[in-house]
């Protein structure tokens, strides 16, 4: 009989959970519907607004993404063109030679949440694709497609370019919308061309270096606030430790005129680290958007790499018949409010005026918030990282969210391929049991690429507390690793 009544007290137990889970879902979807519905409309709102006042603060238009192609990239010194069957790509023209830069077609194409949802949008769109698959249909409501218009990279356009080139103008004097302290500006004042790097270790190169990458709206902060702290002497005295600020984020260069694509990453982080300290060889720590840019990296310089150490990266295969780009927005920036990190990453991808609505406010801002924090909290805990998301810009934020997390979406499989195929350094893969923004499907994902990758799921932690309060413990992780690869080697 009490055999029977807990079986029963289980069944019902489970079936309650079960409700309970599907009750859950259901109101998820629904506020989800209705707030990103509002933000479909209040970002249109916000797109006017924003026109005028730049109008009236800087004497010019600024174009946006609600714009065509062509419209947006007036004034930039960039003609956008497109090849059949390829990526769109940004022309570019320097003293010496003509260079093209993917960019990511989330930019422009990216469906309110009424379209995706209405069947028949669905199904006049994959008519106009039938109809035209050359032609990209532009569109400026809230239940049709932003998309673009192509053009076709000739003489009349080089020579579009160099008269735009010709005229064109830096910023280096930050948007009235963008922060003005010094923090955010040391590199305007002092007129630099390359990131912040903080460097620790020998000052000659004696031994091993190792480049920190960090992930997205944060800084090299992410590293030298927990992990160089809690490094041996030994390991101090053996390894050059590289931690650098991104381009448009912490105190690296933030130009106005950049699309922060994977190329122009790459080649500041070439032209700071590699280059200006000499580097031959390193080690790489990668977190989340980081790893990418370590991927990309490493194919670079295959025989440069020793280790590979990527901590939640961000790989989701594109299932048969999806386009790459839109279904790797759609897996980082689902339009739900729940999680709240989720619906973070939503505001900020799928919204490019809400969400420089948010950066006027935070980034701009961001001593008063600092300030409040340790009022708040009698100045307990560092505001780090505070200081990492608030520091950046939303031109820098925005492309560098669609160029490099949806742009290389396409690219990252072959990444894999190369390094398993190619590369002979270990690779470490470490993430976090409870994260909620890249799941621990992703490191799994790239063990099925790369198998000889080791693959340490760290319970009870998320996408933050993977590092930030178990630094001592991954610290000894690291120091191992690299030992390990010497030895190796």
């Amino acid at each position: 009989m009490w055999e029977a009544a807990l079986v029963f007290g289980g069944k019902m137990s489970v079936m309650i959970r079960r409700t309970l889970a599907i009750i859950g879902k259901l109101i998820n979807d629904v506020l989800s519907f209705v707030i990103f519905s509002i933000l479909d409309v209040l970002d249109l709102v916000f797109c006017f607004v924003y026109k005028v006042i730049d109008f009236f603060i800087e004497a010019e238009w600024k174009p946006c993404y609600c714009s065509s192609p062509k419209e947006a990239m007036n004034g930039t010194g960039r003609i956008l063109v497109s090849e059949k069957g390829q990526s769109k790509k940004i022309v570019c023209l320097t003293s010496t030679k003509i260079q093209l830069e993917e960019i990511s077609d989330t930019l422009y194409t990216r469906p309110s949440l009424v379209a995706e949802v209405s069947k028949t949008t669905v199904k006049e769109l994959k008519r106009r694709k039938i109809n035209d698959a050359t032609t990209m249909v532009a569109s400026i409501n809230k239940s049709t497609v932003r998309s673009s218009s192509t053009f076709t990279v000739n003489n009349t356009i080089v020579e579009m370019l160099q008269e735009k080139i010709g005229g064109h103008k830096s910023h280096p004097i930050p948007r009235w919308s963008d922060c003005d302290c010094d923090t955010c500006n040391s590199w305007s004042n002092a007129c630099k061309d390359t990131l912040f790097v903080h460097t620790d270790g020998p000052k000659d190169n004696v031994g091993d270096d190792v480049l920190f990458i960090h992930g997205f709206i944060s800084s090299s902060a992410f590293w030298t606030e927990t992990l160089f702290p809690n490094f041996s002497k030994s390991t101090k005295s053996a390894y050059r430790l590289f931690a650098i600020d991104l381009l448009g984020f912490g105190r690296s260069p933030k130009p106005h005129d950049s699309l922060y694509t994977i190329k122009e990453h790459l080649d500041m982080i070439e032209r700071s680290v590699l280059e200006a300290h000499k580097v031959k060889s390193f080690h790489i720590v990668a977190h989340s958007l980081g790893c990418i840019l370590a991927l990309a990296l490493a194919v670079k310089y295959p025989n440069s790499v020793k280790s590979l150490t990527l901590l939640a990266p961000p790989y989701f295969p594109t299932p048969k018949g999806e386009q790459a780009t839109q279904y790797m927005m759609r897996k980082v920036a689902p339009r739900r409010v729940w999680p709240l990190i989720a619906f973070g990453a939503s505001l900020a991808c799928w919204y490019e005026h809400v969400s420089r609505t948010i950066c006027l406010l935070i980034c701009k801002n961001h001593r008063i918030w600092e300030f409040l924090t340790k009022l708040i909290t009698r100045n307990r805990i560092k505001t780090y990282l505070i200081k990492g998301f608030c520091c950046h810009t939303h031109n820098a934020a925005w492309h560098t969210l669609h160029n490099i997390i949806c742009g290389t979406a396409g690219k990252i499989e072959g990444y894999l391929d190369t390094v398993q195929n190619r590369l002979s350094c270990s690779v470490h893969i470490f993430h976090g049991e409870d994260d909620e923004l890249i799941p621990v499907e992703c490191s799994s994902n790239v063990k099925t690429k790369v198998p000889r990758a080791n693959v340490n799921v760290v319970e009870k932690k998320d996408h933050i507390t993977i590092v930030v309060g178990r630094q001592e413990a991954f610290a000894r992780e690291l120091e191992e690793i690299w030992k390990t690869s010497k030895l190796n080697g």
